[in-house]
């Protein structure tokens, strides 16, 4: 015993492990969106347009002109981060999106039902039409990409099938034929006529996903089967049903972004939404959700969302195509996702 502790003493002590710095890099990533948001408003700021001295960005009606037109996509972008936090993808949710305009308009003008039902039913549309998708994925190990590519498909199919191909318009009033007057809120602005409704819907649907993906085991569970799905099944996170339901989770925002479409544009079309997916992702990717799995952030997505608003504004403000505007969007994406990369190359060197 006394020479254990002879010995013990006599050890050379072990250094202390040398305080980890932070890469640079991997903060710039982790904060990418807010910082592109702040030189967005910037270069927004410098190069816009004037008219009577007044800077036209910063006027208050363009200001709520950027948050109304990406409300739509940023409610997709909500529900798409928790998808691709697992390390998954959605591809269905700007078809989706029109199919959910559709069944809208076409549940109240022509099928006579009245608000909460109508709501209810697409909104329950979305949640099983998301749900399937994720269920196929999930229990026949088939890459997302090619089950919601197919959704998207079987989404626009459906809604040709209702819609007739054609425009359905939404009149207000009572009785045959017409929509309750109170669905027309969603195309207006409240606060002395200074934020779209369709924004609050957008911000308080964000505020709900943060407190459900930051606090709750719900929350966690998509953390760890994105990071790593071996592990997370074998310290008992049923991963099955966590995919299944973040699937759900996006139809849900898609069909409620459908709803929001159709109350501000007073129609539904099968053909709304598209592109949505693509400035969904873009949204989350800026936003700095990996595309890889495990790491994720709603006010990321949010930034990221009105980033990409913004952007398109100051370039539509200065005249410039919306080939340019597609073109800036890409190298935005491209140079998120390259980011991303590095770190993980860097974080991987050095374990």
């Amino acid at each position: 015993m006394s020479e254990q502790k002879i010995s013990v003493a006599a050890s050379p002590a072990v250094p202390a492990a040398a305080p980890k710095h932070r890469d640079p890099l991997a903060l710039v990533v982790r904060f990418q969106s807010l910082i592109g948001l702040v030189v967005v408003a910037i270069g927004g700021i410098i190069f816009s347009p004037r008219r009577h001295g007044q800077i036209l960005f910063l006027d208050p009606d363009n200001i709520a002109n950027i948050v109304r037109a990406v409300s739509e996509t940023g409610i997709i972008a909500i529900g798409m981060t928790f998808v691709i936090i697992t390390a998954g993808i959605d591809l269905s949710v700007g078809a989706v999106l029109g199919l959910s305009s559709v069944v809208t308009a076409s549940m109240m003008i022509s099928g006579g039902f009245g608000l909460i039902p109508t709501i209810l039913a697409v909104l329950i549309m979305g949640i099983v039409f998301g749900a399937i998708q994720g269920t196929i994925s999930t229990r026949f190990r088939l890459e997302p990409f090619i089950v919601t590519l197919a959704g998207l498909q079987a989404a626009r199919g459906l809604a040709l099938v209702v819609s007739g191909n054609q425009y359905i318009n939404i009149s207000y009033g009572d009785g045959p034929g017409l929509a309750p007057p109170v669905f027309a809120i969603l195309g207006e602005r409240l606060f002395n006529n200074t934020v779209p409704v369709a924004t609050i819907v957008f911000i308080v649907f964000a505020a709900i996903a943060t407190i459900v993906l930051n606090t709750t085991r719900f929350g966690r569970y998509v953390f760890a089967v994105g990071g790593n799905e071996r592990a997370a099944r074998i310290s008992g996170v049923p991963v099955s049903t966590v995919k299944i339901s973040v699937y759900a989770i996006t139809g849900f925002a898609s069909a409620l972004a459908g709803i929001v479409h159709a109350g501000q544009f007073n129609f539904g079309s099968a053909n709304d939404g598209m592109g949505y997916e693509l400035t969904a992702i873009a949204a989350v990717v800026i936003g700095g959700t990996s595309l890889f799995g495990g790491a994720g952030s709603m006010v990321g997505t949010v930034a990221g969302t009105i980033m990409l608003g913004a952007l398109a504004n100051i370039l539509q403000l200065n005249n410039i195509t919306p080939a340019m505007q597609l073109l800036a969007t890409a190298a935005i994406i491209v140079l998120a996702a390259v980011l991303q990369s590095l770190v993980r190359r860097r974080e991987g060197l050095g374990r």
